[in-house]
């Protein structure tokens, strides 16, 4: 049987839990990077391997290695930061990564081209803020997301309450991370014991959304295990969990897709914890750990059945799942500007494009950020849509607040349109190692261009949901967008259309591996009938589904019956 297990697999079991050779790779001086096996182990830590692709091709003629830098990436639960801690991030960017901030898709932090013998003070420094990178990345439960406002009402506050537990709780335990990071002691005698995980952790990722209706600003069905907390006049009554999503597919491949997660029925709080860790638990004991490409919780729950994953899943809790309870989602978007919350506080969600926090030209982001933090009163709060909010602002600070923002360009949610409000993009190139085509370094052009398209045809106000990734694994949910562009080679993508605005049905393919002039060609005439036949409050995507320029997908959506 162990014969057969994915090379993945055999890194883990051999790694003494997490640990590998990583030490003595950090600290060989003859090269920039460390073995292959340990850049896997290095995911568990939070931390990517990565090399300039733009320098690849030159410095493999000069017979160099490649530039290597690390990736390296924060577990905060709910993307909450204080301001003391994005003092020190922003610190960090400057003197040991790229000068740059990015806010992912995951509601947390990523530094970028951080040196080897950077990187363990970096992850010490980081802890020393109160915030770690353990378990950001790997084959584990990664940063647990939730709806961005947590203070927005009681029952907002008791749903994040649950995200930071479930994220600290099912962290992984092994002291690996102390011993190589923070100089702890190093492990003698018998072997640690993972109480969740085992030897040999999960299959693949996974990932944790909590959502709050009627803002599915965390895309709840994208999540391995997504939680939709249900409150009724202001309080939480508990969560319907939805099992199986995941976003990540392979060119070519029919066998792998994008999937949105099924509801399987309604948890109350005091279970909650019990049944998110039975999940787990069974794609730990369920999933494919011979094939990596069909290792997520979605390929287990599709290969095994709903019936049958629900009927084990009751059986290890010891009791029923209740019926899932009415709900009903908006959009998945985020709220700009100033937003009231229930005890008098307020909140102010800026726009980022591609979550890159930086200082170019007259865009003083990453400056306006380390401004507001020394400044500011109350913490911030990422979102998964790659923006911030500066949170819990008393109502006599919201000027000073303002002005900072303004002086440093960070208003512009009050003049760009809609569809680049509601644009996303993964980094890519050059420095993802699995990025096909450009994304982040692409967005503002292809913006432009789409919005000249939109204004000639009288939609400029027309809010429309792209978002671009350079490769198919989708770290941009691009398969929930209503228009998408997903990587297949330099400057080729397939477009992809038909996603609605909330968040709760996939697109499809609508012109495969074409260049951004075949883009803009099948996307103009496309608006013009979106402008002429287009039904009051119609999304895009909706539209093209009633027009029937889409045939209707097949049906992964939540049960019908659920929705309110």
């Amino acid at each position: 049987m162990s014969a057969a297990l994915s090379d993945f697999e055999r890194v883990k079991a051999a790694s003494r839990q997490l640990r590998g050779g990583i030490a003595a790779g950090l600290a060989d001086p003859v090269t920039g990077g460390i073995s292959e096996d340990d850049g896997k182990l290095l995911k568990f830590h939070g931390s990517y391997q990565q090399d300039d692709r733009d320098l690849r091709e030159e410095r493999r003629r000069q017979k160099l290695e490649p530039a290597y830098s690390f990736m390296l990436r924060a577990r905060l639960p709910g993307g909450v930061v204080t301001p003391a801690q994005w003092l020190e991030f922003d610190r960090l960017a400057r003197e040991h990564a790229n000068g740059t901030l990015r806010i992912t898709t995951r509601q947390t932090f990523q530094w970028h081209g951080i040196i080897k013998r950077k990187l363990k003070p970096t992850i010490a420094a980081i802890h020393a803020s109160l915030a770690s990178t353990i378990a950001a990345c790997g084959d584990v439960v990664r940063n647990v997301v939730s709806t961005a406002n947590p203070v927005e009402t009681k029952a907002h506050g008791a749903a994040y309450a649950w995200a930071a537990k479930l994220s600290d709780d099912l962290a992984p335990r092994t002291s690996a991370y102390h011993e190589i990071w923070l100089d702890g002691e190093p492990l003698v005698g018998e072997p640690e014991v993972e109480p969740l995980y085992g030897a040999t952790y999960l299959p693949r990722k996974f990932k944790i959304g909590l959502a709050i209706p009627p803002l599915n600003d965390v895309d709840v069905f994208s999540q391995d295990l997504g939680l939709i907390a249900i409150a009724e006049d202001g309080e939480l009554k508990g969560f319907n969990l939805a099992v199986g999503g995941g976003m990540g597919a392979t060119h070519g491949d029919a066998s792998t897709y994008p999937r949105l997660a099924t509801v399987l029925g309604f948890v109350t709080p005091e279970q909650l914890y019990a049944a998110s860790e039975a999940v787990v638990a069974l794609q730990r004991d369920w999933g494919n750990r011979v094939e990596r490409k069909h290792a997520r919780l979605k390929y287990t729950l599709d290969h095994r059945g709903v019936d049958v994953f629900k009927a084990e899943l009751e059986r290890r809790l010891g009791f029923a799942l209740e019926p899932a309870r009415p709900f009903r989602f908006d959009h998945n978007g985020d709220r700009y500007g100033w937003i009231e919350g229930h005890d008098d506080r307020w909140h102010l969600t800026l726009h980022i494009e591609s979550g890159r926090l930086a200082d170019r030209g007259e865009r003083r982001w990453l400056s306006g950020l380390r401004e507001l933090a020394r400044v500011h009163q109350g913490d911030f709060r990422l979102t998964c849509n790659q923006n911030v909010i500066v949170a819990n602002v008393p109502a006599h600070e919201r000027a000073r607040i303002d002005a900072i923002v303004a002086a440093h360009g960070l208003d512009d949610y009050r003049r760009i349109s809609p569809i680049r409000r509601h644009a996303v993009s993964c980094v890519a190139l050059p420095t993802c190692g699995l990025a096909m085509a450009e994304a982040e370094r692409y967005l503002p052009e292809l913006l432009d261009k789409v919005e000249a398209l939109l204004a000639g045809h009288g939609l400029a106000d027309a809010p429309i949901v792209l978002r671009v990734s350079g490769c198919p694994n989708g770290c941009s949910r691009p398969y929930l967008a209503e228009i998408a562009l997903v990587g297949r080679g330099p400057g080729r993508y397939d477009l992809r259309l038909g996603a609605d605005f909330s968040g709760q049905r996939l697109n499809r393919a609508y012109r495969e591996n074409v260049d951004e002039a075949a883009i803009l060609a099948a996307l103009d005439p496309l608006f013009g009938l979106y402008k002429k036949q287009r039904q009051p409050n119609e999304g895009f995507g909706d539209f093209l589904l009633r027009a029937q320029v889409l045939a209707a997908p097949p049906d992964r959506r939540i049960p019908l019956e659920v929705r309110a």
